[in-house]
């Protein structure tokens, strides 16, 4: 079942449009035709309505509403995930991979050993493409949010945008690994805590380039508590490292 999102002025009564963009592909990519059943999500709302499309117009499609599923698809906290700029396209695979694994929000970060240097003038036309990357992954994986990737920030920028999560890991391969697996079971038994206390908790992960962290923004991350683990006795690519961590907390969160 294909999926979209919407704003809530959008749903009037049991009658749901659909405008923008996402018309034409409705019509003319995807060929929905009425009588079919598409699910949509609405800003600042974890419920998915299931609606049957009505009537498909120039500039918007009309369905009709079905029902509600109130419990959403999205994790019980938010993942941030702070990414040290990559080389090539490979932050388009990092973007649409964190997304589909429940990533709440990305952070591109401009690191002492990052390849990529992002021009100032070419940020914005970078991030719109990134944002629309996480769109369509958002979609596929019927998230009930479009999880924001936000400008380029310096480590500095970085670490006070998260400076109020609950937990931060830092992923090292010069770290200590005799801590981690209790440092990730104290992270996931906190947040799941937390959500049975109607509370939502919050963690970061901190992701370096493909050169590794500079022993300055490590030694600049633990000061300000986060945690550095190991992933196993393998290195692992900059766009493993970041889905390996969100795939177990996917998983120890969810399931």
């Amino acid at each position: 079942m294909h999926h979209f999102f919407t704003k809530p002025s959008a749903i009037e009564d049991k009658t749901v449009t659909i405008t923008g963009k996402d018309v034409n592909h409705i019509k003319n990519v995807l060929r929905i035709r009425p009588g079919e059943e598409i699910s949509v999500s609405v800003e600042d709302s974890q419920a998915e309505y299931r609606c049957i499309v009505r009537e498909l117009c120039d500039d918007k499609v009309i369905c009709d509403l079905a029902f509600v599923k109130e419990e959403g698809n999205e994790l019980p906290a938010d993942i941030i995930l702070l990414q040290g700029l990559p080389k090539s396209d490979k932050m388009e695979l990092i973007i649409q991979k964190a997304v589909e694994l429940g990533a709440s929000k990305i952070i591109p970060v401009a690191m002492k050993r990052s390849v990529l240097k992002l021009e100032p003038s070419k940020a914005p036309s970078k991030i719109a493409r990134w944002q629309a990357i996480s769109e369509a992954a958002a979609k596929q994986s019927k998230r009930s949010v479009i999880p924001e990737v936000t400008m380029p920030m310096s480590v500095k920028e970085a670490l006070a945008a998260v400076k109020d999560c609950d937990h931060k890991l830092l992923p090292y391969e010069l770290s200590d690994d005799t801590s981690t697996k209790e440092i990730f079971d104290t992270a996931v038994n906190d947040l799941l805590e937390k959500e049975n206390a109607g509370k939502r908790g919050s963690i970061v992960i901190f992701i370096g380039p493909e050169g590794g962290f500079d022993v300055s923004e490590v030694d600049e991350a633990t000061a300000l508590g986060f945690n550095a683990i190991t992933l196993g006795k393998r290195i692992l690519r900059t766009e493993t490292a970041g889905m390996t961590v969100l795939s177990y907390l996917m998983i120890a969160l969810e399931l």
